[in-house]
């Protein structure tokens, strides 16, 4: 089955969606609540930090809609910060049941950021925050470095995490959903993971959307 990685604003999501995109509280929800529903529909898992924000908007409207898997991110053994604020989430439940069906130990915060896109086989933008932006490259500098682009620096995937899924079954592929967002990323960003072999989609609707998420299943490797 293929994951698809969530990232998108966390904490500033009132302010992301409502301030500066200006959606209504409708429409973000309508939104919220197809995108969920095409991802249960076509049967992927999901991934992605159990904490408040698009991604967890996401999940539990993916699980409404008979979604199979949902995986979150944790950090266990983190002694900086600690995980206390996530148990609220990470014990959630949708219709009686738990939203999140498996947990991933990331180690510690730091490495969560640098790993977070690397633990699916797609990564769905869901909107350009400091925290997405920063999950985003840093996944994408990792991926640079395990599949040999790096030439002073060989290590496995496996050796950064043993779910490190990236690449692996699909090329590794970044989808920007263009209504929770306000332009492209940055010119060099996009010129520099076309150079590592990875893919870029801007899909403008939902059904943009679920065209590109089906087309995914037509390219997985043996």
């Amino acid at each position: 089955m293929l994951r698809v990685c969530l990232v998108g604003p966390g904490d500033t999501l009132e302010y992301h969606y409502f301030e500066l995109l200006g959606l209504s509280k409708d429409k973000f929800e309508k939104e919220i609540d197809n995108i969920a529903r095409i991802l249960a529909e076509q049967n992927y898992e999901i991934v992605l930090v159990p904490d408040r924000g698009v991604s967890f908007e996401v999940a539990k409207k993916y699980k409404k809609y008979g979604g199979k898997k949902v995986v979150g991110l944790v950090p266990l053994s983190d002694k900086d910060f600690g995980v206390d604020h996530l148990k609220p989430y990470m014990e959630a439940k949708m219709g009686g049941k738990r939203i999140f069906d498996e947990f991933i130990d990331t180690g510690n915060w730091y490495k969560q950021d640098l790993i977070h896109c690397i633990l699916g086989d797609v990564v769905l933008v869901l909107g350009y925050s400091l925290g997405s932006l920063g999950e985003l490259v840093y996944g994408l500098y990792l991926y640079k470095v395990f599949v040999g682009n790096k030439p002073e620096v060989k290590i496995p995937r496996e050796k950064i995490h043993p779910q490190v899924r990236a690449g692996k079954t699909v090329p590794y592929s970044v989808i920007v959903y263009e209504p929770f967002v306000k332009g492209h990323l940055n010119y060099e960003i996009e010129g520099y993971i076309k150079k590592l072999g990875a893919r870029v989609y801007y899909v403008k609707n939902l059904e943009e959307l679920e065209e590109i998420l089906r087309e995914f299943k037509t390219l997985v490797r043996d």
